[in-house]
């Protein structure tokens, strides 16, 4: 099944941008919303949707839906850590550059949504994952309704000052690993001062998984704009 995937343009600097043509399916039932995540190779990104997929499982119904080059390596690590049932994770090989199955080509990813959608639906929230990619990527509004970019401090602080459309314009910029700062001589000053100056107002949290806290930031953001969405 495919939808019409038209978006209308909305302005991201002014609260949630979780808002779409197409809310609903062709039987007139809401469609699940749609997160991207996007970010370089070794980022975190699996990381965060395994820790966002436990933090959100009781509430929400999810899926998610991976992209790897030529293999299901991300799709297996979800598997294999358990954090959703089997049916619920699904994985797309690109067989290309990840940002072309994600904004060029989306047609393979547009696919495994409404799959999951039918098959173990009604989904509240779908995850999709990038393959590690560079600064330029970026979803889709077609196939994603807020997108995140997820870097890490072991990349460099200088990442946010860079810029590069990933880290300028995405719904929420996440600067991941910040327990890795002091060994790295990263500058966590730094990078947000710079990440601020980038982004014009949009968000930026600053996590590591290794707290105790870890995820709860980026959870309560998705859940912001799934507020938004369903409102």
């Amino acid at each position: 099944m495919h939808l019409d995937h038209t978006h209308p343009h909305t302005d991201r600097h002014d609260g949630p941008s979780a808002v779409s043509a197409d809310a609903h399916r062709p039987d007139g039932t809401r469609r699940a919303l749609r997160i991207g995540l996007g970010g370089p190779v070794g980022s975190g990104k699996t990381a965060t949707v395994a820790a966002l997929c436990r933090a959100l499982r009781a509430e929400l119904s999810l899926a998610v839906v991976t992209n790897d080059i030529y293999t299901r390596e991300d799709a297996d690590f979800l598997l294999r850590e358990a954090v959703l049932p089997a049916e619920r994770i699904t994985a797309v090989e690109t067989g290309a550059c990840p940002h072309t199955a994600i904004r060029d080509d989306i047609s393979a990813n547009l696919e495994a949504v409404e799959d999951l959608e039918d098959e173990v639906g009604p989904l509240d929230l779908v995850l999709v994952e990038s393959g590690g990619d560079n600064l330029t990527a970026t979803f889709s509004r077609g196939l994603v309704d807020a997108q995140i970019f997820v870097i890490d401090v072991a990349g460099g602080d200088d990442i946010p000052r860079k810029g590069g459309p990933g880290v300028t314009t995405a719904d929420l910029l996440v600067v991941n690993k910040t327990d890795l700062a002091p060994h790295v001589g990263s500058d966590l000053a730094r990078m947000a001062a710079d990440a601020k100056a980038q982004r014009a107002g949009l968000p930026v949290v600053f996590q590591s998984l290794r707290s105790e806290d870890g995820v709860s930031a980026v959870a309560a953001w998705v859940r912001g704009q799934l507020a938004a969405w369903t409102a």
